[in-house]
This record gives structure tokens, C-alpha cells and sequence, in this order.
């Protein structure tokens, strides 16, 4: 496996030409990514509110009752590098079809009554995201080559607006439906009916394909050189870059999801208020994570970019550690910005450094078994410094600290190279 500079041409062997039906346009195709990634964070984002009615119920302790959040984020990092594999064997259309059955599957089961099919759920719900957050990135690689920046920005900030509704509206739907934190949770299991029903044509579509390069052996060639995977990528540089710009912004990310309204009525605001402050930079996030792919796309190296970013989590960070209370809104902005750009950019990357489809997942498949596994340890490393400290200062200074990391692995990732 080489690195080499992404302006320097290439040889390579055409692929096939995909053959189009009515059940594959374009709008059916963006329509489902749109549905898919709907669900790829809705399910994590409506649990938050519904924790504390969820430990009343089993009698869950507090460190039990985090381990409702924490277990699909790393389950998450552990089903990533298992994704790759499935879509060379089944193809990317029926691994997302199959993907996104299994996800509402499991919050069907999170909402048993039984505290093994809660975590069970959980376990579920981490795997099939992984599938998820692997998939994508090659299928846009693939159906939109010339266009793969601006649709990840697209579908980066569909998750997002996914989390951002499902958070908001899983008290008033327990309210509507009566059924309690059940049937709140539950009903989600319909959105990911829906994304299946909307994503079948694309299924049906891959068959076609399938059975038109049948006997054609110069095409079904040229296919297989276009599938075929990046060798020696656990030993690239470039590949741990990308893995750790994503793999240290997300564990950032997760601390402040996890914390974030407690640190602030920690010093001194009002809880009612500290929700408020913490749900704008989840809005914001949405803001950031659909331009900086789109300013990505249309640069040749991405290094200036990543600084930027850094450099506004690193301010955002500052903030809440000297100005907490006084400067919320802004830290919050900031943050947001920061957060959501960052999400951006690093799933951008997956699809900027890579030169097929193939590859594409391959690398989703590293950088975000990497990614899950380091975020899934902040929520908890960060309460424990809290608690063996007795304040928040010691985890934001280690957070300004592993900012500094994100910033190299920035530098190495936006460099104009391509595995």
C-alpha cells in the first residue's frame, strides 16, 4: 500500500457502468440516504431524557443507569470493523437495508420489560449503527463521486437534525401516545420502518446490476479491481491520522453531551437554563456539520480547515473552564460550530482520502471502530477525574490538552494525499 499525492494521475481500470432503473432515481436514492441517517442518531439522542424514568423503573444505579448510553456507543466502535467484510459480501444495499431492520429491531427490545433486554437493546442498537456509520461513506464515494463532499454534509447533518428532533420531542410524545418511556422510545422503531421501505428500491436496483453483468466476465473484472480493499491500512499513517482526529473529537464530543448541563449548573446556573444552553449547541452543530464538508470538497488539502476547527474547540473549552456561567451562549455557539464541523470533516476525510467505494468503507470501517472505542471512554473518565478531584477543572484542562492531539492528527489528515 502506497501513499501518494491525490493531484498525481492515476491509472485505473474503469468500472461498470451502473444500470439504472425507475426504482433507482436519483431522488429515491437521496430520499433514502436522507431516511437512513435519520436514524443513525435519533434512537441514542431520545433515550437522554427518559434515563432517570428508566433507572425508577428497574432500580438501576447511577452508574448502571450511564451504561444506557455508553454501551451502544461502544458497541459502536467494536461492530465498525466488521462492516466492511459484510458489504464485499452481501453489497452495501442490502447490508444498509439489513442494517437499518436490525436498528429498530433493537429499540423494539430496549424496551422490554427486562433489564438484560435493555442493554441487550443497547447492544443491538450500537452494532447496527456501526453498519451504519461505515456504509455511508463508501455508498456517497460511490454514487456521488464527483459530489461525495457535499453529499456528507448532507447526510452528517441529517443525523444531526435526527438527534436534535428526537431529543426534543421524547417527553411530549410520552405524553401523546400514554404509554410512558416505553412507548416514547418504541415509536421510533417506526422510523427505521419507513428508511427500510424508502431504501428497498435501491436494493431491488443492486440486483439488477447483478444479474446485467452476468456472463460479462471484462466488466465483472473491472468491478472486482474496483472493490478491491486498501492493503496494509492498519499500517498507514494517514489512516491513523484520520482515525484519531475522528476518534478524539468524538470522545470530546461525548464528554460535553454527557456533562455539559452539569458543569454549568454546577457553578451556578439554572438547571432549566443549563438544558436550554446545551440543546442551542446541539442546534449549531447542525450548521457545522453541513458547510464544513461543503468548504472541504472544494479544497485541495483540508489542513487549514481541521486547524480551524481545533482551534475553535479549543476556545469553546477555555471558556467553560475560566467563564462558565457568563459567557454559556457563547461557549455554547462556539462549541457547536466546533463539534458539528468536526464531524464533518472527519467523515469528509473518509471519503476525500480514499479512492474508491471499497476503500472508502475500509477506512469508515478503521477510523470509526477507533473513533467509538476512545469516545465511549470520555463520559465515564471524565466523571471519575470529577470525583477524584471534586471539580471540573482537571477534566476541561485535559480536554484542552487532547485538543492539542486533535490538531496534529488534523495536520496529518488534511494533507492533499490519498490512500
Amino acid at each position: 500500500m502506497a501513499v501518494t499525492r491525490a493531484q498525481q494521475p492515476v491509472v485505473t481500470t474503469p468500472a461498470p457502468l451502473p444500470v439504472r432503473t425507475r426504482l433507482a432515481h436519483p431522488l429515491l436514492l437521496l430520499t433514502g440516504i436522507v431516511l437512513v441517517a435519520l436514524n443513525m442518531r435519533a434512537c441514542l439522542a431520545a433515550v437522554s431524557p427518559m434515563v432517570g424514568e428508566i433507572q425508577r423503573t428497574f432500580g438501576l444505579s447511577a452508574t448502571a443507569s450511564g451504561l444506557i448510553t455508553t454501551v451502544p456507543v461502544l458497541f459502536q466502535g467494536v461492530g465498525a470493523p466488521l462492516t466492511p467484510r459484510l458489504t464485499r459480501r452481501f453489497g452495501a444495499e442490502r447490508v444498509v437495508l439489513g442494517a437499518v431492520l436490525v436498528l429498530g429491531a433493537g429499540v423494539l427490545l430496549r424496551v422490554l420489560p427486562s433489564v438484560a433486554a435493555l442493554y441487550a437493546g443497547c447492544v443491538v442498537i450500537g452494532v447496527a449503527i456501526a453498519v451504519l456509520n461505515v456504509s455511508m461513506p463508501g455508498l456517497v464515494k460511490r454514487e456521488f463521486p464527483d459530489r461525495a463532499a457535499t453529499m456528507t454534509g448532507v447526510y452528517s447533518t441529517t443525523m444531526l437534525v435526527g438527534a436534535t428532533l428526537a431529543a426534543g420531542t421524547s417527553v411530549p410524545l410520552e405524553h401523546a401516545l400514554g404509554g410512558g418511556w416505553r412507548a416514547s422510545l418504541g415509536a421510533w422503531s417506526l422510523l427505521a420502518l419507513v428508511a427500510a421501505v424508502a431504501w428497498l428500491p435501491q436494493v431491488l436496483r443492486s440486483r439488477q446490476e447483478r444479474q446485467e453483468r452476468q456472463g460479462a466476465a471484462a466488466v465483472a473484472s473491472a468491478g472486482a479491481a474496483a472493490a478491491k480493499p486498501i492493503e496494509g491500512i492498519w499500517k498507514s499513517p494517514l489512516a491513523w491520522q484520520i482515525s484519531l482526529f475522528m476518534g478524539i473529537s468524538s470522545l470530546l464530543v461525548y464528554i460535553l453531551v454527557a456533562w455539559m448541563p452539569t458543569i454549568l449548573a454546577e457553578q451556578g446556573m439554572d438547571r432549566g437554563q443549563a438544558g436550554l444552553v446545551f440543546a442551542f449547541s446541539n442546534l449549531v452543530q447542525v450548521a457545522g456539520a453541513f458547510l464544513v464538508p461543503l468548504m472541504a470538497g472544494r479544497m485541495t488539502s483540508q489542513r487549514g480547515l481541521a486547524l480551524t476547527m481545533v482551534a475553535l474547540n479549543g476556545l469553546g473549552i477555555a471558556m467553560l473552564l475560566v467563564a462558565p456561567v457568563s459567557a454559556a451562549w457563547v461557549s455554547a455557539t462556539i462549541l457547536g460550530v466546533a463539534q458539528g464541523g468536526s464531524l464533518g470533516l472527519g467523515l469528509a476525510f473518509i471519503v476525500l482520502r480514499t479512492r474508491t467505494a471499497a476503500g472508502a468503507a475500509q477506512l469508515g470501517g478503521m477510523s470509526q471502530a477507533i473513533g467509538y472505542l476512545v469516545a465511549a471512554v470520555g463520559p465515564v473518565g471524565a466523571g471519575a477525574l470529577r470525583q477524584l478531584t471534586g471539580g471540573w477543572e482537571t477534566p476541561l484542562v485535559l480536554m484542552l490538552v487532547l485538543v492539542l492531539v486533535v490538531g496534529a492528527a488534523g495536520w496529518g489528515a488534511g494533507r492533499n494525499r490519498t490512500l
